[in-house]
Parts: C-alpha cells; structure tokens; sequence
C-alpha cells in the first residue's frame, strides 16, 4: 500500500522507487481507492523517492487528473528528480498540474 495522508480535501501520497509498466496498474487502483471519496478533489503525489517514469506512469498522472477534473480539483507534483521532471515536462504533464500545496 502506498505511503499517504489526508488532509482536508487533499490527499498527498509519497511514491518511490519505480513507476513504469511493471508497477502502474498497482499504482493506478491504489490511487483509486484512495480518491474514491467523492469529497477528495486534489491528490499530491511526492516524487522524491520515485527513481525512474516512463509513459506507463504518465498515463496514471493522467488518469487521476481527469477523475479530480470532474470534481474540481487535480493533482500536483512535488520533490521529482531531473530525470522524471524531464519526462513530466516533455509529455506536456506541466500544463495540467496544480501547484503543489
């Protein structure tokens, strides 16, 4: 289970290690579980410890986005690497994100 916190209406949620095609379905129901609440509109994903992204993990940072879009919120990112940041930045992630609270 993945490392979180509630707080409000936000859920922050510490990722590590690696989010690519191997882990992304496991990341993808966890997160859903966790913003099944329908009073949960914005998820902060803490990528400090998240070693390596690659389009698997995109299309999870995607997904969450468009389930909080249709509440009103959306995710933000905090504490990613250069090498995630690079990726976020070269799949246009950036212009959906929050920033982070």
């Amino acid at each position: 289970m993945l490392k979180h916190a509630r707080q409000g209406n936000t859920v922050t949620v510490k990722l590590d290690g690696e989010l690519d095609q191997n882990s992304a379905a496991r990341v993808r129901r966890e997160l859903d579980d966790l913003i099944s609440d329908a009073r949960i509109k914005h998820l902060v994903l803490d990528m400090q410890d998240l070693t390596f992204m690659d389009s698997s993990g995109i299309g999870v940072v995607i997904g969450r986005y468009r389930a909080l879009a249709t509440r009103g919120g959306g995710v933000a990112v905090r504490g990613e690497s250069s090498h995630v940041r690079r990726i976020m930045k070269l799949s246009g992630l950036y212009s959906i994100l929050e920033e982070a609270r």
